[in-house]
């Protein structure tokens, strides 16, 4: 299949290895953030980091939009879907991350609330299209490659003049969340880890392109090397990471050539900004407040925006005590350093958000095998 079994290549993937091994120095260590959920599932799924010599590690970064979700945006789903009647839709990963007093957006629905698994926004203004003398909400999450359907779908509502549907936003930023993990004293009195690099996310990047990420190498002097998905677009980055950490260069170097470019996609940019503006200060699980970091409904679409319709007030909820994911969210924990890590929390029985979605890096370790690392070290 085109541009993609040629990036699952056996034999090519032990040649970048061994080019790897070559190029690592064997007197330093290096060590690469893949901010990105999507790669976190790669380097798992097909065992990236068992091709790399022991002195390149990769840290696992908050790009899965489902495990950066705060409590309390859970909270708000719960209580707008029990407490105010209205039907509540969603991508499917979001109705089982755990929220407060044992719930979920799942077990809220097996309490007789009307939530609804949606595979995009426009079927949630369907849904509210065959249902007008209900409210219905659209629980929008993601990173900057989710915004845009859902930027069209409020247009497509004001345009239709579907005054039933709202959208209950929580579209984050990525640059803002590894602006906070460089340089935030909070973030860092939770507890960082010293990084040499980045692989700069894919989907995104089709999105926001390339240049965002040239502040980062030109003020913090850390090279990004933006990636695909398949595991020899991830080895490629590594190796082109550990080139540049050896020749003292901070530069911004694309490897998705296929799909990214400098710019990304302006139209998708444009409509962005025309239905959404910066909050200043979002709340993110592992990174807390973040300033600038998610977007809110612009005032002239505030019809739309189930905040302002519904008097939502956000109350922050502390993570349960016994989970880790907010460290392994920062790159400070693996996933096997959490006591309940396949034993209590499993994706059947997620206690965290790490492990909810396919790209959580709790998920991703447990689904590929990775938690019989726990019994190696055990033995």
């Amino acid at each position: 299949m085109k541009y993609v079994d040629e990036f699952r290549d056996g034999e090519v993937a032990r040649t970048l290895a061994a080019k790897i091994a070559r190029a690592a120095d064997t007197g330093r260590s290096y060590s690469f953030m893949e901010f990105c959920g999507g790669h976190t599932h790669a380097i798992s799924r097909y065992g990236v980091t068992d091709l790399l010599p022991a002195n390149v590690r990769m840290i696992h970064g908050p790009g899965c939009p489902v495990c950066v979700l705060p409590i309390g945006r859970i909270d708000l789903a719960i209580k707008l879907a029990l407490e105010r009647g209205v039907i509540l839709c969603s991508y499917g990963d979001t109705l089982r991350i755990p929220a407060s007093e044992g719930l979920s957006l799942l077990k809220a629905k097996a309490r007789g609330a009307d939530i609804r698994m949606v595979y995009s926004a426009a079927d949630a203004l369907t849904i509210a299209q065959q249902n007008p003398q209900r409210e219905v909400v659209f629980f929008a999450i993601g990173f900057e490659t989710t915004t845009p359907p859902t930027a069209l779908v409020i247009k497509q509502a004001e345009a239709l003049r579907v005054t039933n549907f709202s959208v209950l936003c929580n579209h984050v930023l990525t640059p803002s969340a590894i602006i906070t993990i460089l340089e935030s004293p909070e973030v860092r009195a939770l507890g960082t880890v010293p990084l040499d690099g980045f692989v700069g996310p894919a989907h995104v990047s089709t999105v926001i392109g390339s240049r965002p990420y040239e502040f980062f190498a030109e003020e913090y002097r850390k090279p990004v090397v933006i990636a695909g998905f398949e595991p020899l677009d991830v080895m490629q980055a590594i190796l082109m990471l550990v080139n540049q950490v050896n020749e003292g260069r901070t530069e911004v170097e694309n490897e998705f050539t296929r799909a990214v470019t400098r710019d990304g996609n302006q139209k998708a940019q444009t409509l962005v900004s025309e239905m959404f503006d910066l909050r200043s200060s979002f709340e993110w699980r592992g990174l807390g407040e973040v300033p600038y970091s998610a977007l809110r409904i612009r005032a002239r679409y505030r019809l739309f925006d189930a905040e302002h319709r519904f008097e939502l007030a956000y109350r922050t909820v502390p993570d349960n005590k016994a989970c880790e994911c907010g460290a392994i969210l920062r790159g400070v924990k693996k996933p096997t350093d959490c006591k309940l890590f396949a034993t209590v929390c499993t994706p059947e029985n997620p206690m965290g958000s790490c492990m909810v979605s396919s790209e959580g890096a709790c998920a991703a370790h447990y689904s590929y095998g990775r938690f019989k690392d726990i019994k190696v070290v055990a033995a």
